[in-house]
């Protein structure tokens, strides 16, 4: 076999079944695990402050290289690896005074340029950080790490039906670009919003360079002859374009709302509706079987799974919308069962449990219950949707309800300066890095793994040369997300 050879490379990445929600959900426990690591070595012993070499290296080592060995070298002991993870937080709560919970080290500032108490109707919220900033990083490792023999099959992109890690991760990208999409829409409740046809021309400006980079991917992956799974989103359609499209259908749907006050409805409606189409006519058949015959049938799949994938972003909005905005006072009088649904994270449970019960009932059948279908990246179709929807709630808890424990008092500032400094020494440079400058990042990421591929006989490399190349290829990309950061750059695309 030659260095680069196509035909290997497109069939290591086909034909796949993909593994089980349990498996998925193991995996990817993973990431939380490790921002409790990070978390509690933080709040007990000050690891991160200030953010020196060794503090960088732990930093890399705990948040992303956790992840690469999760899905990598410790694939098969998923729960020993969590477990490892898990044990040492564990031991530094324990063992550390209560007294030391979420205390962050505060520099003195100059009350009179400050507000006597926090403004700012939409702070930042280091457990919307760190969920996002994970995201980004298993998705940027998968991306390479697939073109791997250490990387388990049962992880790659199912061909048709089933479930699997990059299938998810997929999904969770574009969920997690409608969370931090929601902070844009809230300011300009407040500011009032513009009229539709000023916010559409926002939206074309914000597409176009997300669409120019689909292209000149499109014209290198022609011009190289580079592998490419036709089935994933179709000959000429890419993962950029759907990205690209989102902003102006966003848009279009959020003069919807003003009849639907719900992001989480509209979701729900357009997934069901598309689900109908799919099975109620032949556009299912269509989709996975028509032969490639002129442009919208060579491209079906990214043309038609956009539509899942716009659900999958209104739902993202729909958490976005009570988890972006600052936590409101509790009532003294109120019950603690009231302030607990009330609370940020009462409400991403309940949230999350909503969209797995929904989720659950259209994969099941049972006394005359459920709908019985299969889940389908290919498709983009309503359990994908839900599935999704559910897994991201479940994560961004997960990470608030670590915050909340690790850091109570980190909304309970006396000045908005205060809480800055409180936030920033709660949140991971890196997976601050990372969320920063996300779509950069990404970008890099598929160039790196383009050249790697072009370069590297990856299909015949063994654990410790593959872990190699894998652990500098997620350095480099973690150096140039921290340098982004320290030179204070926000490269928006």
């Amino acid at each position: 076999m030659s260095r680069y050879d196509k035909s290997a490379k497109v069939a290591h990445v086909s034909g796949h079944t993909g593994s089980t929600v349990a498996d998925v959900n193991s995996v990817s426990l993973a990431m939380p695990l490790a921002v409790l690591l990070w978390s509690a070595l933080q709040s007990r012993q000050r690891t991160f402050t200030p953010y020196k070499p060794v503090a960088v290296l732990v930093d890399f080592l705990i948040n992303c290289c956790a992840t690469l060995f999760a899905t990598t070298i410790y694939a098969s002991s998923t729960w020993l690896f969590n477990l490892l993870l898990i044990l040492p937080a564990a031991f530094l709560v324990i063992t550390s005074g209560p007294g030391s919970t979420g205390k962050v080290p505060i520099r003195p500032s100059n009350q009179r340029n400050h507000k006597a108490t926090p403004q700012n109707r939409l702070p930042v919220k280091p457990f919307i950080t760190h969920y996002r900033g994970s995201m980004l990083v298993i998705t940027c490792v998968a991306i390479l790490a697939v073109d791997f023999q250490i990387f388990p099959r049962r992880f790659a992109k199912v061909e048709n039906w089933g479930t699997s890690i990059m299938d998810m991760g997929v999904g969770s990208f574009v969920f997690s670009s409608g969370v931090v999409s929601m902070r844009a829409s809230l300011k300009s409740q407040v500011a009032g919003r513009p009229p539709l046809s000023k916010r559409l021309l926002q939206s074309i400006r914000h597409s176009v360079p997300l669409l120019a980079l689909g292209l000149v991917r499109l014209l290198s992956v022609k011009g190289l002859d580079y592998a490419e799974h036709v089935t994933e989103y179709g000959v000429h359609w890419n993962f950029f374009f759907t990205l690209g499209l989102l902003p102006p259908f966003v848009t279009l749907c959020q003069t919807i709302f003003d009849v639907v006050p719900s992001y989480g409805a509209l979701s729900m409606a357009l997934a069901t509706l598309y689900e109908v189409a799919l099975d109620r006519t032949d556009l299912g058949k269509y989709i996975l079987t028509a032969p490639r015959t002129d442009l919208v049938s060579q491209n079906r799949e990214g043309l038609f799974s956009f539509i899942g994938y716009l659900a999958i972003f209104l739902a993202g909005q729909s958490v976005g919308s009570f988890v972006l905005p600052r936590p409101e006072p509790t009532s003294s009088a109120a019950t603690r069962t009231q302030n607990a649904r009330r609370s940020i994270l009462g409400k991403l449970v309940m949230a999350t449990a909503v969209w797995t019960l929904l989720f659950y009932w259209s994969i099941s059948y049972s006394y005359g219950l459920g709908l019985r279908l299969s889940v389908s990246r290919r498709l983009a179709n309503l359990p994908y949707v839900l599935w999704v929807s559910s897994f991201n709630c479940a994560q961004i808890a997960l990470c608030c309800a670590i915050e909340q424990y690790l850091f109570p008092n980190l909304y309970k500032a006396t000045t908005e300066d205060e809480e800055k400094q409180k936030a920033k020494a709660a949140t991971s440079p890196i997976l601050s890095a990372y969320n920063r400058n996300g779509l950069a990042v990404f970008l890099l990421a598929n160039l790196l793994t383009g050249l790697v591929n072009l370069t590297l006989p990856t299909l015949r490399m063994g654990t410790f040369e593959s872990m190699a190349v894998l652990v500098s290829y997620i350095a480099v990309l973690s150096a140039v997300a921290l340098f982004l950061d320290h030179k204070d750059l926000s490269i928006k695309l």
